[in-house]
């Protein structure tokens, strides 16, 4: 028995191994056909038919365009949003009541129109006490020079009459007694054209003290109206009849929005890009363009960000532009040659340049790396090529430089 089973497990080895390495002859064999040695091809040694040529010459196709350069307006593309060319909010400079009917947010208000009024109070009765005070600080400043010319005179009597009392004692005609009493009265004289002068200064300083509490009073008056610095719009209500203002409490918020500011900020590799003046365009989110030049270029850079604050003024006659738009601006800085190219053109090399790849005369392929100038809705501006190039804008990425291909173009 057990030879039986070492006598099938052969057979089965045995009909296995033709079946896997044999397979050509046992299927021959079973067909009748004699085994046939195999022969081995060598491609080598084999000889090309006229169809191999043609494979060999087949090249790729790509679809080329021609291209030339021109000249465009060099342009740095900033994001921001709108802002009013000023916004102010308007406070009270004295305290009182609100005496007039509030005027309603959105309302357009012309420079110096009135905003709010407050109670006068007692403040026309003490402009009147004021202007008294004046009257009479300036009433008695005459009375202080008449006594200042009287102190004068005297002052001169007195010299006359010491002088002639020396004289005379020297001559023996006048005691001792005379001639100090007489350099007393010129003293006394002294001290009263002092005294006179003196009652002058402050005369005048109470003339002009009473001058200065009328312009103070007259000035209180002028703030119970508070008025608009400027035209613009109400961004807020006035304040409400009957609310008592302090000091600094708001009467209401004027924006001023035309002409509207655009506000963008550039990095700092392109800040250098930018002049005062400049001319800029700019498209709002709702579609709308506007064009203006740049009013403003920061010399400090933002500490977060690092950029360089840009404001461009454009006018704003309908106020249809609002404060908050997002806006994408650009600025122009000067002229350049460049080729509007697909964005699809735009291709890498094994190096990972960035460029495009083109045909010569020869139809063979080669490289040129590009730089961005702007994007646009038609395509790309890419600068650093000839004024002429047949640019490949299909089938690049199946070529490389060197190789020959078919074109077309377009």
């Amino acid at each position: 028995m057990k030879f039986i089973h070492i006598l099938i497990a052969l057979i089965v080895f045995a009909f296995l191994y033709l079946l896997v390495f044999e397979r050509d002859s046992l299927l021959s064999f079973a067909r009748g056909n004699s085994a046939a040695p195999a022969q081995t091809e060598n491609p080598a040694a084999a000889p090309q038919t006229p169809d191999d040529n043609q494979k060999a010459e087949t090249r790729a196709s790509v679809v080329a365009i021609h291209s030339v350069a021109r000249q465009v307006e060099n342009a740095i593309l900033l994001r921001g949003q709108t802002e009013a060319a000023r916004q102010v909010n308007v406070m009270a400079e004295t305290s009182g009541k609100v005496i007039s009917e509030p005027l309603r947010k959105g309302a357009y208000v012309e420079a110096g129109q009135v905003l709010c009024r407050l109670d006068p109070g007692t403040r026309e009765s003490s402009l009147t006490e004021a202007k008294a005070r004046l009257t009479e600080a300036k009433a008695r400043l005459p009375e202080a020079q008449a006594n200042a010319s009287s102190a004068e005179a005297r002052l001169a009597e007195a010299i006359v009459n010491e002088n002639a009392a020396r004289k005379l004692g020297e001559e023996g005609y006048a005691s001792e007694t005379r001639i100090t009493a007489a350099t007393a009265n010129l003293k006394s004289a002294l001290a009263g054209v002092e005294s006179a002068k003196a009652a002058v200064i402050s005369a005048k300083a109470a003339v002009e003290a009473a001058k200065a509490a009328v312009a103070a009073i007259e000035r209180d008056i002028a703030n119970l109206e508070i008025k608009a610095p400027f035209e613009g719009l109400l961004e807020t209500d006035t304040a409400e009849l009957g609310i008592l203002l302090q000091p600094g409490s708001p009467c209401g918020t004027i924006l001023q929005l035309d002409p509207i500011k655009l506000v963008g900020f550039a990095p700092e590799a392109e800040v250098g890009r930018v002049s005062i003046g400049a001319r800029a365009g700019a498209r709002l989110a709702t579609g709308e363009q506007v064009t203006g030049r740049v009013s403003f270029l920061a010399h400090s850079a933002d500490p977060l960000t690092r950029t360089f604050r840009v404001e461009v003024e454009v006018p704003n006659a309908g106020l249809a532009i609002r404060d908050g738009q997002t806006v994408e601006i650009i600025v122009s800085s000067g002229s350049a040659r460049a080729h509007l190219l697909p964005q699809s053109a735009l291709t890498l090399n094994n190096a990972g340049d960035l460029g495009i790849r083109f045909v010569d005369d020869q139809d063979v392929v080669g490289f040129a790396p590009v730089s961005i100038l702007r994007d646009t809705t038609k395509g790309v501006w890419v600068q650093g090529l000839d004024d002429k190039v047949d640019v490949i804008v299909r089938g690049q990425e199946y070529v490389i430089a060197g190789v020959k291909v078919d074109v077309t173009y377009q």
